[in-house]
Formats: C-alpha cells, sequence, structure tokens
C-alpha cells in the first residue's frame, strides 16, 4: 500500500507533515501533555514572567535558551538539550496572547519537531493562580521514541510537573519577578 508503520511511528518522510502543526499534532498524533500547579501570585504577574520566553530555561532545564525576534515580540528560536548531548533546534511563533490569561504557541515550517501548546492562567483568589499546561509534540523518533525516553526513565509527563514545581519554587521565593 506503500504505507509503512515502522516508518510512520520512526516519523521518516514526515517534513511535510512536521510543517503544518494541525497535521502532525492533529488528533492522536503526537504525544500530549498535560500539567497543572497553584502558585501564589496574581495571574497577571505569571503572565508577565511566562510571555518573557527568555524566563523559561530558568526552570525548564532541558531548555538551553530561547531567543526573542526583538522586531516583532511573537517569533522566538528554541535550542533544547537532545539526546547524548546534542542540541534540538527550531522557530515557534505566539498564535495567542489574552493578558493575563492565555498564551499559545506553534512550531514553524521547517522545525526538527513539531510542537504546539498552550498555559493558562487562572486567579482562583487575590493571591493564587492555578498554572494549567497543554501541550503537544511529535518527538524526532514518532511514538517509539517517546515510548524509549519513557523506558529510559525520561517520562515527558513527569518533566512537565517537576518544571511546573521549579516554576513554583522560582517564582515563590523571589520577592519581585523582574
Amino acid at each position: 500500500s506503500g504505507r509503512c508503520p515502522v516508518n510512520r511511528e520512526l516519523g521518516r518522510g514526515l517534513r511535510r507533515r512536521r510543517d503544518d502543526t494541525r497535521l502532525a499534532l492533529g488528533g492522536p498524533r503526537g504525544v500530549h501533555l498535560d500539567g497543572r500547579i497553584v502558585i501564589r501570585r496574581p495571574a497577571a504577574e505569571l503572565f508577565a514572567f511566562w510571555r518573557d520566553l527568555r524566563n523559561l530555561p530558568k526552570f525548564m532545564p532541558h531548555i538551553e535558551r530561547v531567543d526573542v525576534d526583538t522586531t516583532d515580540d511573537i517569533h522566538s528560536h528554541w535550542v533544547v538539550k537532545g539526546p547524548a548531548g546534542s542540541s534540538i533546534a527550531w522557530d515557534a511563533e505566539i498564535i495567542n496572547a489574552v493578558p493575563p490569561q492565555l498564551i499559545g504557541w506553534r512550531s514553524l515550517a521547517g522545525a526538527d519537531v513539531a510542537s504546539a501548546g498552550s498555559v493558562h492562567f487562572h486567579q482562583i483568589s487575590p493571591a493564587e493562580t492555578e498554572v494549567k499546561v497543554r501541550m503537544q509534540y511529535a518527538p524526532l523518533a514518532g511514538r517509539a521514541g517517546a515510548a524509549l525516553s519513557w523506558l529510559a526513565g525520561t517520562s515527558p509527563a513527569a518533566m512537565l510537573q517537576r518544571d511546573l514545581s521549579k516554576l513554583k519554587d522560582l517564582i515563590e521565593r523571589s520577592p519581585s519577578l523582574t
């Protein structure tokens, strides 16, 4: 039939699909992650901190850096730690920003890793905000690669929750987010 399930799972020949995040991540495709945490800070402060993408490596140690395009503040270049000491890079854009409630993003065409996601900030009291992160990504080696990562002890869901706990610690221990 011309369709090989092994190649599909390994992500071979999927450049076109990775270029369109809707194709790469639609329905059951990709890896879906959800995380949530309550942080003792107002939503507006947390939104502003997260919206400055250069802050993300402060609590997400797998992100080496995020370079923000200074001409529009919507486009960015991401570099993350890959397997065996390698680095993986891609360009992304913020597709939705509703202060102080929501930030949504997606990777751009040509990305090695198709990804999309959102972070929601829900003020539950004057001093507390629930932060919910929903992400999807298509790993370099497809679902097989994601399964191997999990077996190696690097569950993406556990990593996201650890990152959110680090964010909480960082934010709640800092007198000021600026």
